[in-house]
């Protein structure tokens, strides 16, 4: 664990390095103090470009070099193997063209070099959206981190790869770059096809919602207690490999419950300074949807994936109003209550999550001190 804490330390503490400041404002500051510059550059942009190079490359290394460390390390090693033998796999398109490409150039069976891509491009997209869209990074980041999604990548990589590219669809929704926002999506369907619930949920999330749309949600959410058993076969016409088994089982979470109502009543508290802003609302109407699902969807087979999709919008909707209050103790304040809860989220986890099973995070392995344990397809033969 010790290695979770120090790299969730030092890049939350490099975070803070990392401010919003346009050069052309810098270069004017007439409050008497030494702007340096170089190139075109402030000192500000270069302290910015070295922590976030800082973080981008200690959140890699972390993941890149873990070994049978997260909950389908072992079960994606085999589904590899099972690519590179022309073999059936359930995962897809994407996801096997990439394998077999690698294994191909390697000239081996190199799934450490699989997992070090996907732990590139997950880290590259989150930390791109995250600068891109948010109003404080330094709170962003720090709710990135100790909300558990850095650390929860680390066990369903295909799932975080597509979370990520979710994220990234929102910079094409602020800039209403529409063809954009499908083509990433529909590139991250080709690693994880849950992905795919995006194309309605966000742009769902971006028309002006009228009272005959709220009866509409009220009679689909009533429909969702009546007729489970239709849902349930209508999912496993999208994922047939659920049938008979534990994902069929549904459940939800209480905690997520709470962080939706908690994020919800803080916007409330604040409608009058984000309702101008157009991603904002956006990212009310997203937790709105995700607490609707988490109530009337517990049936569905791992609703958290979706739900994800859209409370993944909480660490910028957060420091959005954050930033919004215009009272320096108030802010300091709700700062402190967003730091602590924030904290006690991380500390759980790490006790009770990250080493059971279905994450599986702890104790941290790498492939520099440790071998693979044997796997299913070496035993066999």
């Amino acid at each position: 664990m010790l290695i979770y804490l120090l790299v969730t330390v030092v890049t939350i503490g490099l975070a803070f390095n990392v401010r919003s400041i346009s050069l052309d404002k810098a270069l004017s500051d007439n409050s008497g103090s030494y702007v340096f510059k170089y190139g075109g550059y402030s000192r500000q942009h270069v302290l910015n470009i070295i922590s976030m190079m800082s973080i981008f490359i200690m959140l890699f290394a972390v993941s890149a070099l873990r070994l049978n460390v997260g909950n389908d390390y072992a079960k994606y090693t085999n589904f590899m193997h099972l690519i590179y033998s022309h073999a059936y796999v359930p995962t897809e398109v994407g996801f096997n063209i990439l394998v077999w490409v690698l294994y191909f150039l390697s000239g081996y069976e190199n799934y450490i070099l699989v997992f070090a891509v996907f732990s590139f491009v997950t880290v590259l997209l989150f930390l791109y959206a995250m600068k891109d869209l948010s109003k404080s990074f330094r709170w962003t980041f720090l709710m990135f981190m100790l909300l558990t999604y850095y650390f929860q990548s680390l066990s369903t990589v295909r799932y975080y790869l597509a979370l990520g590219a979710a994220l990234l669809s929102l910079s094409f929704i602020k800039r209403g770059d529409w063809p954009r926002f499908v083509f990433i999506i529909l590139l991250a369907a080709c690693f994880h096809k849950s992905v795919l619930v995006i194309l309605i949920l966000y742009p769902l999330c971006c028309i002006k919602w009228k009272r005959w749309m709220w009866l509409t949600a009220g009679i689909v959410c009533l429909s969702f207690l009546f007729l489970q058993d239709y849902y349930l076969k209508l999912l496993l016409v999208v994922y047939p490999s659920y049938q008979d088994t534990d994902l069929l089982e549904g459940g939800t979470s209480i905690i997520s419950i709470a962080r939706c109502i908690a994020v919800l009543v803080f916007a409330f508290m604040y409608k009058d300074k984000i309702v101008n802003d157009k991603m904002n609302v956006i990212y009310v109407k997203c937790n709105t949807l995700a607490l609707l699902l988490y109530v009337f969807c517990s049936f569905i087979p791992v609703i958290s994936r979706i739900g994800y999709y859209l409370t993944v919008t909480q660490i910028l909707l957060v420091p959005a109003i954050l930033e919004s209050i215009e009272d320096v103790t108030r802010k300091k304040l709700y700062k402190l209550v967003v730091l602590i809860a924030c904290l006690l989220y991380f500390l759980m986890f790490m006790w009770k999550q990250a080493p059971a099973d279905g994450v599986r995070i702890l104790p941290y392995e790498t492939f520099l001190l440790h071998d693979m344990v044997p796997l299913e397809y070496q035993i066999l033969d």
